[in-house]
């Protein structure tokens, strides 16, 4: 069908969808973000000759970032306006690419990496809001998965980029590779809408109708939407106020809080971070091998995520929850059993690789995008903007933890005897 034949709603679907495809990109470098440095990792330790603990820092030196962007990106985007937020990402992101790649030293390494958190931490707030506000409800959902897919692919691409540059070690291009999505996503922003609803909260409702009648290709439908957007406004934001007074909404924020610690403590993400050094205590000692490996993990962790989008309307949130820690449980239970053992065999090898993926198969049809979900839906519209804000937070301080200890605990294990 040529565009001189579509209709108004079919135009403004098309627009909608380039424009949440556009967005979702922040995705892409959010997981970009997450997977390079576990390819760049034994480059650069002995490059730069760092301990293990100085590891653990500028691995988690990310996620310090992202706690602090997180926390603030609620003003921020309140203040300035999705787009420009997302811009502000964008330019962190050029800033912190390029920093890491060109870096002397590993504490201009690790101040890199804050900066690169900043810009995780404002994207992983902000984008799903944008999304959100952007696309039409009948694909709404499927907009912000299709944003939690682009983290696990953007996860993937950084695998593949990483095992390419690994055959000449060079973890600077590795680092620095980023940096040519995030011009292309800051080019892009340029271009975005500005939030229909951020609009019509600063008064500006002559533009928000503009943006929707783009957006929808009807005027009948965006006067429709607006007025649903000014009445859900009148609903003021006082989240720390109703989380002084009312119990119900400090358990809200709690569980919030409690499934963000659950998500995490899994360790999933010491997966991400660390896969060639689990690839290498399972048996598997050479340097492509163990790239090839971290591969495999990415693009079955994007596979799986397939399978939470097919399940979660048609299980629900619980059933689904439900197996997904069952087969983690059962995935990391017997692959630490395995990691017991001081000599593999090659059947034993692969079977504690099989093992591993399946955990991540567990994690990415549950707890990886059905935790984000369920945070933002047991927050009262009224409290929402504090509630998502904690918990996100939460999120990155869990995650920072962990990545902060792992090897410290992988050097120096607590073994309990019974006595």
């Amino acid at each position: 069908m040529s565009s001189a034949t579509l209709t108004g709603s079919q135009k403004g679907l098309r627009i909608t969808i380039i424009v949440s495809l556009l967005a979702a990109l922040a995705g892409l470098l959010f997981g970009l973000d997450i997977g390079v440095i576990s390819g760049a990792l034994p480059f650069l330790s002995k490059d730069f000759h760092i301990s293990s603990a100085e590891q653990e820092w500028v691995v988690s030196s990310m996620m310090f970032g992202a706690a602090i962007g997180a926390i603030g990106s609620g003003w921020l985007s309140h203040r300035l306006g999705r787009k420009t937020s997302l811009m502000i990402a964008s330019i962190f992101f050029v800033i912190g690419a390029l920093l890491s790649a060109f870096t002397p030293s590993v504490e201009i390494l690790i101040v890199a990496r804050v900066i690169l958190g900043l810009a995780v931490g404002i994207a992983s707030f902000t984008t799903p809001l944008y999304l959100s506000e952007i696309a039409p409800e009948k694909i709404r959902g499927s907009m912000i998965s299709m944003y939690q897919l682009m983290i696990t692919i953007g996860i993937l691409v950084a695998y593949l980029s990483n095992t390419a540059f690994s055959f000449t070690g060079e973890w600077r291009w590795m680092l620095g590779v980023i940096a040519i999505p995030a011009v292309v996503l800051f080019i892009g922003v340029c271009y975005l809408p500005q939030s229909p609803r951020w609009l019509s909260a600063r008064s500006r409702h002559e533009d928000a109708q503009k943006v929707l009648e783009m957006l929808r290709g009807s005027t009948e439908q965006a006067i429709k939407e607006l007025n649903e957007i000014r009445e859900s406004l009148k609903i003021k934001q006082n989240g720390f106020g109703l989380f002084k007074i009312n119990k119900n909404f400090r358990r809200a924020v709690y569980l919030g809080i409690l499934l963000q610690v659950m998500q995490q403590f899994t360790g999933m993400n010491v997966v991400m971070y660390y896969a060639p050094k689990i690839f290498d205590l399972a048996g598997f000692g050479s340097t492509s091998q163990q790239m090839w490996g971290t591969v495999i993990v990415g693009l079955v962790n994007v596979l799986a995520t397939f399978i939470a989008i097919g399940l979660v309307d048609l299980w629900g949130r619980k059933p689904t929850l439900k197996l997904g820690f069952a087969v983690m449980a059962i995935g990391m239970g017997a692959l630490s059993y395995m990691m017991g053992h001081s000599h593999m065999t090659g059947f034993e090898q692969y079977f504690a690789i099989a093992m591993l993926l399946m955990f991540i198969i567990g994690f990415a049809m549950s707890a990886g995008p059905l935790i984000w979900v369920l945070c933002s839906e047991i927050q009262p519209l009224k409290g929402r903007d504090f509630g998502i804000t904690l918990s996100t937070a939460t999120n990155w301080i869990a995650n920072m933890i962990i990545s902060a200890t792992f090897l410290t605990m992988l050097h120096n294990p607590v073994v309990f005897i019974p006595s």
